[in-house]
């Protein structure tokens, strides 16, 4: 099948990768479309593993105003160089980042920084709703684990479906700009203002 400048044009649209990938990718997958994206997804997150330890001492902090003034967001991205950090994708991908926050109110950045006790806590809940469903014993740890993983993807930031495209997570997405940008890159923290909230 011949691949076209179009095809190509329209993957790298989807992904962020570079033409030559792109092309490439079409090729060894016969113009398979989703075949495509998913090579170029799971070489975006190989890459970003071999990046992960290199130190970010660049970035920006970015910030997103809702609409009627009432609801912003600061959000602090790390990068490792201020060439990436001044780029344009890079300042889309932390724009991109602060909106997210702004709609889907996460509680922290990774699982790790909930406080255990709370973790513990939403532990014993779901072990009783289980419980007085009446569930077998050996399965309700299934469940409560189950329950656990899903309360993580609600309230931790890199968990959660990523408001412009669901089907991927928001630690997807990073993943997926490290590739791209070459660079290691650490959504470091964020803090969320709503008029009238504590």
């Amino acid at each position: 099948m011949e691949i076209t400048a179009k095809m190509v044009k329209e993957l790298r649209e989807k992904t962020g990768a570079g033409m030559m990938d792109c092309k490439k990718a079409l090729g060894e997958t016969g113009g398979d479309f989703d075949q495509a994206v998913t090579m170029l997804r799971e070489k975006g997150m190989a890459k970003a593993a071999s990046k992960a330890g290199r130190a970010t001492s660049e970035g920006v902090i970015a910030s997103y105003i809702h609409q009627g003034d009432k609801l912003g967001v600061l959000v602090e991205i790390n990068c490792e160089t201020d060439f990436v950090a001044r780029t344009d994708e890079f300042q889309k991908f932390a724009r991109d980042i602060a909106m997210h926050v702004a709609a889907s109110s996460p509680v922290c950045v990774e699982r790790e920084q909930i406080d255990s006790a709370l973790v513990k806590a939403e532990k014993e809940i779901y072990q009783h709703q289980a419980e007085n469903e009446g569930k077998p014993a050996n399965i309700v740890e299934k469940i409560v684990e189950g329950r656990i993983e899903k309360y993580y993807a609600e309230v931790v930031l890199l968990e959660q479906p990523f408001i412009k495209d669901p089907d991927k997570s928001v630690g997807d997405y990073v993943r997926e700009t490290i590739g791209s940008l070459g660079e290691n890159i650490i959504v470091k923290r964020f803090t969320r203002y709503a008029l009238g909230e504590e």
